[in-house]
């Protein structure tokens, strides 16, 4: 929604924002998505109230607003899961301004998310995330190229990492040892294993790699010299599921579930995943434990005789 806001609302989102990487050390993804959100809410409110209102304004809004702000989200086709996310992210500035201009935010704040249904992590089975693995090399002819790509698949499926992780990497890090230390989502750090075959498929692509790096300089490079994307993983990706006939959901970040899901499969414990995948909640890593008990029912449906 693309609505005037007030230049004092304007101000108080941007001291938010300033707020958030500095004390909290937010990621520029995160302080993007926060921005959009409550730009929107404000945006809303603006034309709500006919025209753009001053901080007075926002103090003063009821749980009626609320609704007729998430109403109109939902008639715009906003997901549920996505709404609660706006909701959140609204929550969280509406604490922020309420302390710092002594008002009571409570209309905000007991405002309820709509309900939705989780949905489950869709990994791939162990036999399709290794055929990705010996696949993806044959999307490009460049030897360097696939090289890369390898890399990249293996480390997000040998060690968890999401694609921003892998990416992230620098020449610095390599050659990588045992163990690898991971900043992930909200700064929060954790050492991840490394396996043999994710530390050769690193050196194999530098190996081929024609140009030199600085040590800071991004481990993964696109073909023009710049720090890799994660679009051209994404192509790679789509350009092995079509081939191996796999379904849309055999994404990237695919590869990180299964790497969660197939230790799950082979007697992992959830804490212990817990902090390879760097989740801050033990309940987000419980969502692979209804994932394998889906596939243990489904052994019992297709084979007990009883079933």
């Amino acid at each position: 929604m693309n609505l005037e806001i007030s230049p004092a609302c304007r101000t108080a989102l941007e001291h938010w924002l300033t707020h958030l990487k500095a004390l909290q050390d937010a990621s520029e993804n995160t302080l993007i998505a926060y921005g959009s959100d409550v730009t929107d809410f404000l945006g809303f409110m603006s034309a709500h109230f006919g025209g753009p209102q001053g901080l007075g304004a926002l103090e003063n809004i009821t749980t009626s607003d609320m609704r007729a702000w998430m109403a109109a989200a939902r008639s715009e086709g906003i997901s549920a899961r996505s709404l609660t996310r706006r909701l959140s992210s609204v929550k969280t500035f509406y604490r922020w301004l309420a302390e710092r201009q002594g008002f009571e935010p409570t209309a905000v704040l007991s405002a309820r998310a709509p309900k939705f249904q989780n949905k489950l992590p869709r990994p791939l089975p162990q036999q399709a995330a290794k055929a990705v693995l010996d696949t993806v090399a044959l999307q490009s002819t460049t030897p360097w190229v696939a090289a890369r790509d390898v890399a990249v698949v293996t480390l997000l499926y040998g060690c968890g990492l999401r694609i921003s992780e892998a990416l992230s990497l620098r020449r610095a890090d390599v050659p990588l040892s045992g163990t690898l230390r991971i900043t992930g989502k909200g700064g929060k750090e954790r050492i991840v294993p490394v396996l043999p075959a994710a530390r050769a498929a690193v050196d194999h692509y530098l190996s081929l790699y024609p140009f030199a790096l600085d040590p800071e300089s991004a481990l993964f490079r696109g073909v023009r010299g710049g720090a890799l994307g994660p679009g051209a993983i994404q192509k790679a990706m789509a350009q092995t599921r079509a081939q191996l006939g796999l379904p849309a959901s055999a994404t990237p970040h695919a590869l990180r579930h299964s790497f969660a899901t197939h230790l799950l499969e082979a007697g992992g414990d959830l804490r212990s995943i817990q902090e390879l995948l760097g989740h801050a909640s033990l309940s987000t890593t419980q969502a692979y434990t209804a994932v394998d008990a889906t596939r243990l029912m489904d052994v019992y449906n297709k084979t007990h005789p009883k079933a």
